[in-house]
């Protein structure tokens, strides 16, 4: 979602170079790039103005220009601009006293609402709690369906009476049956309409009064943009949200709407989601995605997803590989078997530093589902000796191997060259000398 506004700033911070004195105009100059490229992010203008002027004002006011590294203390104050603007530290989600939890599911239809309640309960439920869901949008053609379906494929209990009862019944029932069933959340799924009106207002109102939920968390459309921040505010300022879930961050929008919606509603984003699958949400960590709007990285949230999907043992166990220098092919079709189930090899390259070299390098674009099936025959055409020491692969030995996995030695060649780079990338990251932002030396 960043892709371009990262290039924009990395190209205005690159102006610095490595020069050890940063003029006030070199500032401004720099600043300019920056403000444009936010514009064309897509951020509100005048979370823009504010930005840069509270950039400016603190590198002038502590003479980072004066400093001995003012480039990076540029960069060091832009980032944490970026975690205020997106709301500082990671917020969490409010506990009642007495279960069940109630968190009331708000926003527009086709903003990913009812997914949403469900990504939210199959989360809740992996930490170890027990969620129940109530279908109360019944108004949209097969919203009632879509949840029960999404509650069969995570395991979830669900309470749901068609679509001819009223939303306030609906969701008083499903209340009773949460506190009989000694459920620590109910998520309560809302109607939502295509644009905000009266109607919706009113029954999400009715709803919170109703039900006291702890959160009210509203769902917007990352793709939208600016329509997805005004929305935000309307329902805020009519039922008094208290948190947000941005979807389709996964998305080719440009961003706009993540780096402006907090500071224009006042209310935290609490999760974003990152893909269609019920696992594809994550807790929202402003420190983690301003360094990946900057191309630094997040390697704490690439580290949890491996982890969850490989589990300590096996994680160390390869990070022991690469520094010892043992990591060979099959190793290599091993570990791509597992990243697949982490999620789009594109989301995860963008949690590295530098990541817009490395999608160069490894051709990173191209690597959908018939790579890997692609990657997998060929190495599995390989003899043992070869997978060990893929170095020693001749031409002689490539033209076999091509023709026992049906692709033609071009292919073998270019797995090669992906596993070298990919191998050498790893082991860097595993020593922590990760690819430099361009003016942080």
């Amino acid at each position: 979602m960043f892709e371009t506004l990262t290039d924009r700033l990395q190209g205005a911070f690159k102006k610095f170079g490595s020069r050890g004195v940063v003029t006030e105009e070199d500032l401004d100059q720099a600043l300019r790039e920056v403000r444009m490229a936010m514009l064309e992010a897509d951020v509100n203008f005048k979370v823009v103005r504010e930005f840069t002027s509270r950039v400016k004002e603190r590198a002038l006011g502590a003479e980072v220009l004066k400093s001995l590294t003012p480039a990076q203390q540029v960069i060091d104050i832009v980032r944490q601009e970026l975690v205020d603007i997106l709301g500082g530290e990671a917020p969490k989600l409010a506990s009642s006293l007495q279960p069940p939890t109630v968190i009331m599911v708000v926003g527009l239809q086709g903003s990913g609402k009812t997914t949403s309640v469900a990504k939210l309960a199959n989360l809740l439920k992996k930490e170890g709690n027990r969620p129940l869901l109530a279908a109360c949008d019944i108004y949209r053609p097969a919203a009632v369906d879509q949840l029960v379906t999404l509650a069969g494929q995570i395991d979830v209990p669900i309470h749901h009476e068609g679509t001819e009862t009223k939303p306030r019944e609906i969701a008083l029932n499903a209340l009773e049956k949460a506190k009989r069933m000694n459920a620590t959340h109910l998520l309560v799924d809302t109607a939502g309409r295509l644009h905000v009106d009266e109607a919706m207002m009113g029954e999400v109102a009715d709803l919170r009064k109703a039900l006291k939920p702890s959160e009210v968390l509203f769902v917007a459309d990352a793709m939208a943009g600016q329509d997805a921040v005004n929305a935000a505010k309307e329902f805020h300022d009519h039922v008094n949200t208290t948190g947000l879930i941005l979807t389709k961050m996964d998305g080719d929008a440009r961003g706009g709407a993540a780096l402006s919606i907090r500071a224009v509603t006042g209310v935290p984003v609490k999760f974003i989601g990152m893909g269609e699958k019920t696992d594809a949400v994550e807790l929202f960590h402003p420190d983690r995605l301003a360094g990946r709007i900057l191309g630094m990285g997040d390697m704490l949230t690439l580290i949890e997803k491996a982890k969850a999907t490989m589990g300590d043992e096996d994680t160390d166990r390869f990070g022991e590989k690469l520094k010892k220098g043992t990591f060979d092919l099959q190793d290599f079709v091993d570990q791509l078997r597992k990243v697949r189930s982490m999620g789009p090899l594109g989301q995860l390259v963008q949690m590295l530093p530098g990541f817009n070299k490395i999608k160069m390098q490894l051709d990173v674009d191209d690597m959908d589902d018939s790579f890997f099936a692609q990657a997998e025959a060929i190495v599995l055409s390989m003899t043992p000796w070869e997978r060990r020491h893929p170095e020693k692969i001749d031409g002689k030995r490539r033209k076999r191997i091509a023709r026992g996995s049906g692709t033609s030695p071009q292919q073998v060649n270019q797995l090669l060259k992906q596993f070298f780079e990919a191998k050498k990338l790893a082991k860097s990251i595993t020593t922590g000398k990760f690819p430099a932002l361009p003016g942080m030396r």
